[in-house]
C-alpha cells in the first residue's frame, strides 16, 4: 500500500507559464503546496537533525518504484527544511534501447533545463556516466563549486546514486565512480553532510534526517581509494536511516 502521489494541476500550469517567461519560482513554496496535499501526510523523523542553515549537503537515497518518481524526494525535503535548498539534478533522461531514445533525451534536456533555470538549480549529465559526458560533467562540478563559494550559508541537495537502478526494488546502489571525489571537494569547501533516508512503506511516505557529520578520510590513500571510501561513508550513513531490506550492499 502506497500513498497517493499527485501534483497539483495549478502548480504545474504556473510552473509551465513561468518557464516560458523565464521567471524565477521558489521551489520551497511549491514543495509546501505539493506536500500539503499528500495523503496520508508526510511522516518526518529526526526533527532535531533538520538543518536550520548551511553550509551543508543533504544526501538522500534515490528511492523509486512504480508510481513514485524522484521529484517527491526533493519536494518532501524542501518542504521540511525551513530554508531554500539548491538541488543538483539531472539534466537529461535517457531511454536506452527505446525507439524514442533520441527524441526523449532531447525533449528531456529542454524540459529539465527550463525547470532548473526557473528554480535556480544546478544540473549534471545523466547517470550512469557516459564517455561523451566527461567534459560536461567536469564543467557542471565546477559550476556547483562556484555556487558554493559565492552563496551565503548554502544548502545543497543531491542523490548520490543519480538514477533509478533497475531491478533493485528501491534498495541502495553504489554511486558511480567520481562521486566520492566530488563530495570531498564539497567537504573542502566547508560543507558538512546530512544524510536522509526516504521510503514509503506501510502506507506512509517517510523521510528521516540523520546527524550532520564531517567527511573525513585517512591521508595517504590513492585518488581512487579516496573516491571509493568517501562514497562508502556517505552511503552507509544513508543506509542506517532505511529499513534493512532497502540498504542493499550497505546493510
Amino acid at each position: 500500500m502506497y500513498p497517493q502521489y499527485s501534483l497539483p494541476k495549478k502548480a504545474g500550469i504556473a510552473l509551465a507559464f513561468d518557464a516560458l517567461l523565464s521567471r524565477h519560482r521558489s521551489f520551497r513554496e511549491d514543495a509546501l503546496v505539493c506536500i500539503d496535499q499528500l495523503e496520508p501526510p508526510l511522516r518526518v523523523l529526526g526533527w532535531e537533525n533538520i538543518p536550520q542553515q548551511g553550509p551543508c549537503v543533504i544526501t538522500v537515497n534515490h528511492y523509486h518504484h512504480e508510481g513514485f518518481s524522484a521529484e517527491w524526494l526533493a519536494l518532501a525535503i524542501s518542504a521540511t527544511v525551513p530554508v531554500d535548498i539548491h538541488w543538483v539534478m539531472t539534466g537529461e533522461f535517457t531511454y536506452p534501447g527505446k525507439w524514442y531514445e533520441w527524441f526523449g533525451s532531447l525533449g528531456s534536456r529542454f524540459l529539465l533545463g527550463h525547470i532548473a533555470s526557473v528554480y535556480g538549480f544546478s544540473t549534471m549529465p545523466p547517470m550512469p556516466p557516459r564517455p561523451k559526458d566527461v567534459e560536461a560533467r567536469a564543467t557542471a562540478v565546477r559550476k556547483v563549486l562556484e555556487y558554493v563559494r559565492r552563496a551565503k550559508d548554502p544548502i545543497l541537495g543531491l542523490a548520490p546514486e543519480g538514477h533509478d537502478p533497475v531491478g533493485r526494488g528501491g534498495a541502495l546502489a553504489k554511486p558511480a565512480s567520481g562521486f566520492g571525489r566530488f563530495a570531498l571537494l564539497l567537504s573542502s569547501a566547508g560543507l558538512r553532510f546530512i544524510p536522509v533516508g526516504a521510503h514509503d512503506e506501510q502506507g506512509f511516505f517517510t523521510i528521516q534526517f540523520g546527524e550532520a557529520y564531517e567527511l573525513d578520510i585517512p591521508r595517504g590513500l590513492s585518488s581512487d581509494e579516496k573516491d571509493a571510501q568517501a562514497a562508502n561513508i556517505i552511503m552507509v550513513r544513508i543506509a542506517k536511516l532505511l529499513p534493512m531490506h532497502l540498504r542493499g550492499e550497505f546493510a
